[in-house]
């Protein structure tokens, strides 16, 4: 009889964890920081590669960033983001008054706002390697970390001056402490995680999509005990209403149901646009993500068909990972061409980048899979399996590659439009001023960069490289 797989990931990645943490603490006692990098090298090679990279484009700026500095400048004037002076941004408004307290210290210009927001886009790496540890494993956090980091898509937000990648980061790091409060059924960590989707959901409303892996994840594995249920729930959802209230009803004036009066929701294309029901993919494939990248999310779902008890303690996060992403799209899809709006159907680089993490853990967790159907000798038909899971390892490396030769060649870019279609010259536009040349320092900067990040693969598949040498060299001794 096979055995049943594990069927609470989040309980079987916390005891791999703190496996994993104290067998660090033992070799942390004998080989001091050899012991740390050899087991945080892999994330470390991601995080520095994205540094130098992401200091080597942009910074972008557009009419959104100017408009959203002006806010910021009237937080520093008048202690409210009014724009022009008079006109209160119908925006929430934390992302406003981070960077209006980082302008205070280091001052107000689209350079400098554009370098904190990168500083929120490195720590969406570093969350994105932490919640793929939780769910999956090191590995697949990892190619995680590394497929969202070098996305052309994270990489041109994370260097422009808007409020979309401090959402994402309060976003996921709700997601990582929820997920931990619900490994330790623990109300300090539900109380804290719901203070961090708080001020995610008070820079930006796309914060609300968190909650689904987070509730799904929680009805399913969290406590079931009527009262402990109860007290998780309320500490994570008090620290929102009172935020919400705060600013809406007794700061702003505004009033609780001015959130369904954004301004996106009232303008209409131009009279000759005609609005295309594939502009979200167009959007994904030429410009967010690529073939690759999007092959492979397909792919890690398909593997369910060849060998579903190998991953079955995955399956509940990667359907949650699919609602999200289905659901971003539809919306924008529906709200930019059923209801003809114009924000929605010029900006799905902004509407649909909550997306981007999901997307990122279904493509890398297919190195985990691919993997699983190589070492499995329980399969029949091993020989067509084995060639699924080198097709499936061949397509993450592919989106990796892939995606740094696009983030090249945009870089040396002073202009960027995101068709929303390929033969309509309309779409979201950012400005570059300073374009890095092919012989400049930036470009050295940027080379650097890649190969740090690479050297992380390298890392962990070092000693399967050390195996496959070995194998060779006797090989040929023979």
């Amino acid at each position: 009889m096979d055995r049943k797989p594990a069927l609470n990931p989040l309980k079987a990645s916390k005891s791999a964890m703190l496996q994993a943490t104290r067998t660090d603490t033992a070799k942390f006692g004998k080989a001091g920081w050899k012991a740390i990098l050899s087991a945080y090298y892999p994330l470390l090679a991601v995080l520095v590669g994205f540094f130098f990279v992401a200091l080597s484009i942009g910074p972008y700026h557009n009419g959104d960033s100017t408009w959203e500095l002006d806010a910021v400048s009237g937080v520093m004037k008048y202690g409210l983001p009014y724009t022009n002076g008079f006109y209160l941004m119908d925006q929430p408004p934390l992302g406003f008054y981070i960077q209006a307290a980082f302008a205070t210290v280091f001052g107000l210009s689209l350079n400098y706002g554009s370098f904190l927001v990168m500083l929120f886009g490195l720590g969406c790496v570093a969350l994105v390697y932490g919640i793929g540890a939780l769910i999956y494993n090191r590995t697949t956090a990892f190619f995680a970390a590394l497929l969202f980091a070098f996305s052309p898509w994270h990489l041109i937000l994370s260097r422009t001056y808007l409020i979309d990648v401090q959402c994402l980061f309060f976003s996921l790091a709700s997601l990582f402490v929820g997920i931990l409060a619900i490994q330790r059924n623990s109300l300090k960590l539900f109380s804290v995680a719901g203070m961090l989707f708080a001020a995610a959901f008070m820079t930006k409303l796309y914060a609300a999509f968190t909650l689904i892996p987070l509730s799904v994840l929680f009805l399913r594995y969290g406590t079931k005990k009527p009262l402990r249920f109860l007290g998780a729930v309320t500490v994570f959802i008090l620290p929102l209403l009172v935020a919400y209230y705060f600013w809406y009803q007794t700061v702003s004036g505004l009033g609780v149901a001015s959130i369904f009066g954004h301004t996106d929701f009232m303008v209409n294309n131009a009279p000759d646009v005609v609005p295309s029901y594939f502009f979200v993919s167009n959007f994904l494939i030429n410009y967010g993500l690529g073939w690759f990248f999007l092959d492979a999310a397909a792919f890690s779902l398909l593997f369910y068909l060849f060998a579903k008890r190998l991953f079955g303690r995955f399956w509940l996060f990667e359907v949650c990972c699919l609602i999200v992403i289905v659901l971003m799209i539809g919306i924008d899809t529906y709200l930019g061409v059923g209801l003809n709006l114009k924000a929605p159907y010029l900006n799905a680089v902004k509407y649909d980048y909550h997306a981007l993490p999901f997307f990122s853990f279904l493509a890398a967790s297919v190195v985990t899979k691919s993997l699983s159907l190589i070492k499995s000798s329980s399969i029949k038909w091993k020989k067509p399996f084995l060639l699924i899971g080198l097709a499936g390892l061949c397509l993450t490396g592919l989106a990796v590659l892939y995606n740094m030769r696009y983030v090249h060649l945009f870089s040396t870019s002073d202009f960027l439009i995101f068709r929303v279609q390929p033969d309509v010259d309309v779409g979201y536009s950012l400005f570059n001023s300073a374009p890095i040349a092919s012989d400049s320092v930036l470009m050295g900067a940027q080379y650097l960069g890649f190969a740090i990040a690479l050297s992380g693969l390298l890392w962990i598949s070092r000693h399967k490289l050390c195996l496959l040498l070995g194998r060779m060299r006797n090989r040929m001794s023979v």
